[in-house]
């Protein structure tokens, strides 16, 4: 069975909408099998969307939504920070295509979106990089999607990450103490944990 983060355009559909709301707006995203959280947007993710909104305000920046999935990240925050100019990147190109219409409606300039491996097919530098990363990758991919984010990030830049304890939030840490300057834990929450880095040693 294919996963979420492999190319699977030839296995069959199952459509379905899934609803979130944040700061008060309500949102829809179509859904399909072999995506990422496909029944809701999982707890990771709304808890990513929920810090960076309470720590970003709108204001003119490059955002990118790595490993994008259907666009959830991406699309909310783009909708609610709409100065934000959107990069959404996956190696899946049937989470891709939904990603492109769930961000049909967003009123402002159109986002880019990228068919990639990491940030393989991904050109210039980002002052804000959002990333869930895809765990069942397996920990080489983790960390190769944490190196190449911090290779294309603006002097000011920040990232993102959610993860859970259990899925080695510690290590993750310490990886990502290795590669930036500055680390912080800003949330914690049923057992996930929000890091931003800042200032990439490379």
């Amino acid at each position: 069975m294919p996963h979420y983060f492999e190319a699977n355009e030839n296995a069959p559909h199952s459509y379905q909408k899934i609803e979130a709301k944040f700061e008060g707006k309500d949102f829809t995203f179509l859904t399909d099998s072999h995506v990422f959280s496909r029944e809701a947007v999982d707890y990771g993710s709304s808890l990513l969307i929920s810090t960076i909104l309470a720590q970003e305000k709108n204001r003119k920046l490059r955002l990118l939504d790595l490993g994008t999935g259907i666009g959830v990240v991406g699309i909310v925050l783009a909708s609610l920070r709409p100065a934000f100019e959107l990069v959404m990147t996956d190696v899946n190109s049937r989470a891709l295509a939904l990603a492109k219409k769930n961000a049909a409606e967003l009123k402002q300039k159109k986002p880019e979106i990228i068919l990639s491996d990491g940030l393989e097919n991904v050109s210039g530098d980002f002052d804000l990089i959002a990333l869930n990363p895809p765990i069942r990758a397996g920990k080489n991919t983790v960390y190769r999607l944490y190196r190449e984010a911090a290779a294309h990030m603006t002097a000011d830049g920040v990232l993102y990450i959610v993860i859970r304890v259990k899925q080695g939030a510690k290590s993750t840490q310490t990886e990502l103490e290795n590669l930036f300057e500055q680390v912080e834990l800003l949330e914690r929450s049923k057992g996930y944990r929000i890091l931003r880095a800042r200032l990439p040693k490379c």
